[in-house]
């Protein structure tokens, strides 16, 4: 399928992977309303650009996503494209993070995506048309010490997306969940800066994280294909088969490279 997007609505804008959409979206011809819930980031990403529209917001509070959904119909026109790029990824061992640190996770994370899917499907839905991207994590499958909390957080939008794309088979939206590796955003650094895996400074030392433009070349050819899922880049791609046929041999693999590290 070839989509033409006129208006864009994009979470996590104000960095990493929203922000690389909305550059590319722009340069489409599209109009963006661009939510994060971090002000300046978002001024940076507008700036320069007259088709973007900034919304501080942040993905927790359905109410505001409602109120900007709808200013944005009214604005600018039909949303035909969700982003949702939305995340946090704060490193730390699960006993270290504590119950409050789990549950904020899974409150942006997983119950973020909840707020943007109800915010923004159903009259996606209602016209027939349009396409939702929502950014899983392979790490909802293959799962790594000291990233517990966004692990399973990832897990429960991949779980939940999946079902969303069954449930609403055949009613003209594109529903995709894109599962992509360890990508080279500003959500590494956060991870790095609260304790994240061991492995991963290594993994920046080497260059083994994905390239942002290449992860967003290969989902946008995957849904122009009409796939519901994919896992950009070839480590997404064997990390997910290797959890499918021996997660024991998976985890081997995860404790020697983190024993590596130390």
């Amino acid at each position: 399928m070839k989509s033409i997007t006129r208006v864009a609505f994009v979470t996590g804008a104000g960095s990493g992977l929203g922000k690389l959409t909305c550059t590319r979206l722009l340069a489409q011809g599209a109009k963006i309303a661009a939510l994060d819930v971090n002000a300046d980031s978002l001024a940076d990403s507008a700036s320069g650009h007259n088709d973007i529209r900034t919304f501080t917001a942040d993905v927790t509070d359905e109410e505001r996503l409602r109120e900007v959904a709808d200013e944005v119909e009214r604005d600018l026109g039909p949303i035909d494209r969700v982003v949702h790029a939305a995340a946090i990824m704060p490193g730390s061992s699960l006993l270290e993070q504590g119950a409050d640190g789990v549950r904020r996770v899974m409150r942006v994370n997983y119950e973020g995506t909840v707020n943007v899917v109800q915010a923004t499907l159903p009259r996606m839905l209602a016209r027939g048309r349009g396409v939702f991207l929502c950014f899983g994590s392979v790490a909802g499958y293959a799962l790594t010490p000291g990233l517990g909390s966004y692990c399973a957080s990832k897990a429960a939008v991949n779980s939940y997306m999946e079902v969303l794309i069954h449930e609403t088979a055949g009613r003209g939206v594109l529903i995709h969940l894109a599962c992509p590796p360890m990508v080279d955003t500003p959500l590494i650094r956060q991870a790095l800066s609260s304790g994240g895996p061991k492995s991963m400074p290594v993994a920046i030392e080497r260059k083994l994280l994905a390239s942002p433009a290449r992860v967003l070349d290969a989902i946008d050819a995957a849904i122009e294909r009409g796939q519901h899922i994919s896992y950009p880049m070839a480590m997404a791609k064997w990390l997910y088969a290797m959890r499918r046929v021996s997660p024991a041999l998976l985890w081997r693999v995860i404790e020697r490279s983190e024993a590596a590290a130390s």
